[in-house]
């Protein structure tokens, strides 16, 4: 232990009335940076202390403890949300779920239940084994839960649906610090708020989900192809006859990168197809006409999805801590050819001016909705079933400080306006995982969606101690 006069705030964590087993971390310890360190350090919450509990009841009594000496607090999995309202927890204490990681496969029931603290490769990996799938997100190392609560998109959306189509019933922590269950039958009402809304209304300590059996013997096709700068009008407008016609079996990403080996702004897709290699390259052959150049063409089991695509640069972003990334998003539900090519043209322009940016990246996601649509908008809190489409614009630039910052994120909302435009959503909306931290309410839960929100948040969090991701509260969306 450190020697250092302790802040008012660590002084206040270490007064507070702990349960008798947890072991608090003081940010002196490399066990506390273990224990807070974020994939995005951009916009991002301080804390006077951690605790690392290793049972969903200790969560629940370290809640109470917190709330008796008015600590606030955030609890966390993979930590890898990278939206800018978590910079509003300041000197609070960080409830690392990370030893809460469980996962146990029910093969008769065909459910899993998930600790509060599993990234999604080990809830892949032991679905797989145990002969099913199950849907999810893409980064391996972000919690499967904690990614999933605000819908759960991802390349096998369209066969396998969305995470929280999946999920059957969770025990949660309440603001109040009891540990309840949360289903259908048990307290529905906060059963359909948390699902697209989760990170208001408590900390989920553990989930049932349901899994699918094996589609294609758990194998899909995965390729990885590169376009040239002549080539980008053709691939927009490829994509552009995609509109209403995105097969269930496919999902693909875009990824508009500086190629330091050519020194041009490049175009990489992965395609990802749900079913055999033969059926994958008939259907997908007009990406193959345009003649580009093949990195990979082949059948990987579905586990390793998060661990290919994008040529392993997911992954390998995934694995790092401490990157400086602002990313802006949106929805979309139609593709426009024009815009794409006017928007490659304005980041080519971009990345040629500040050389030292060329680490940004935007990538378009491309997910089909089949699934998704097969359950009624009004059986979850989630807005945005129809979008087809997630844009995230990730700009990077070095140091928290840097005021190059103000030129990333102004070109980020000029960018993230022209492609709204052209949506087919009359105004801007974002999947609130990907929500950068300036956007409205409407904008990340629906505008249908909020009276039902607004009512639960009153009766299960009226004093906002879950506000600090994306919060519903109004008032603290403008501090």
């Amino acid at each position: 232990m450190s020697n250092e006069t302790p802040t008012s705030a660590e002084a206040a964590c270490r007064n507070a009335s702990w349960p008798t087993d947890t072991s608090i971390l003081y940010s002196s310890s490399d066990a506390f940076t273990d224990a807070t360190v974020r994939w995005n350090a951009y916009g991002g919450p301080s804390y006077c202390a951690a605790v690392s509990p290793t049972t969903e009841e200790e969560v629940a009594s370290i809640v109470k403890a917190a709330n008796a000496s008015k600590i606030p607090f955030l609890a966390t999995g993979g930590r890898h949300h990278f939206g800018t309202t978590l910079k509003r927890l300041q000197n609070g204490l960080a409830i690392d779920l990370r030893r809460l990681d469980a996962v146990t496969v029910d093969t008769e029931s065909s459910t899993v239940i998930v600790g509060g603290g599993a990234n999604v490769q080990q809830v892949l990996d032991a679905v797989s084994e145990a002969g099913f799938m199950i849907p999810s997100g893409t980064c391996s190392r972000a919690g499967y839960i904690g990614a999933g609560i605000g819908a759960g998109i991802g390349y096998l959306q369209g066969t396998l649906g969305l995470v929280i189509d999946a999920l059957i019933s969770a025990n949660l922590v309440t603001a109040s610090g009891d540990l309840i269950e949360v289903s259908e039958k048990s307290n529905p009402d906060l059963f359909w708020a948390i699902r697209g809304a989760g990170t208001n209304f408590g900390i989920i300590t553990s989930a049932v989900f349901k899994v699918n059996k094996k589609v294609n013997n758990g194998e899909v096709y995965y390729a990885d192809i590169s376009y040239g700068p002549d080539q980008r009008s053709a691939y927009f407008e490829l994509i552009e006859k995609l509109n209403g016609n995105l097969p269930s079996q496919l999902g693909f990403s875009t990824t508009i990168f500086w190629n330091g080996q050519t020194n041009q702004t490049g175009i990489l897709t992965t395609l990802i197809w749900a079913g055999p290699e033969e059926e994958a390259l008939r259907s997908l052959a007009p990406f193959f006409d345009l003649k580009p150049v093949i990195i990979a063409s082949k059948t990987i089991p579905a586990t390793e999805i998060p661990k290919a695509v994008v040529m392993g640069v997911v992954e390998a972003s995934c694995s790092t801590n401490n990157g400086v990334v602002g990313i802006h998003s949106l929805n979309v539900r139609q593709y426009s050819a024009q815009t794409y090519s006017s928007v490659y043209d304005k980041f080519d322009a971009y990345l040629k001016q500040y050389p030292d940016a060329r680490g940004s990246v935007f990538i378009f996601e491309f997910f089909s909705t089949q699934a998704a649509l097969s359950v009624p908008d009004d059986q979850t809190a989630y807005p945005w079933r129809d979008a087809t489409g997630y844009m995230m614009l990730q700009f990077r630039w070095t140091g928290l400080d840097n005021p190059f910052q103000e030129t990333a994120n102004a070109f980020a909302r000029e960018v993230r306006a022209d492609l709204a435009a052209t949506s087919g959503y009359s105004d801007l909306t974002t999947y609130v995982s990907y929500a950068y931290g300036d956007e409205s309410l409407e904008q990340k839960f629906g505008r249908d969606k909020l009276p039902r929100l607004f009512k639960l948040k009153e009766k299960w969090d009226p004093e906002n101690k879950f506000g600090y991701c994306n919060p519903l509260v109004a008032s603290a969306e403008r501090q």
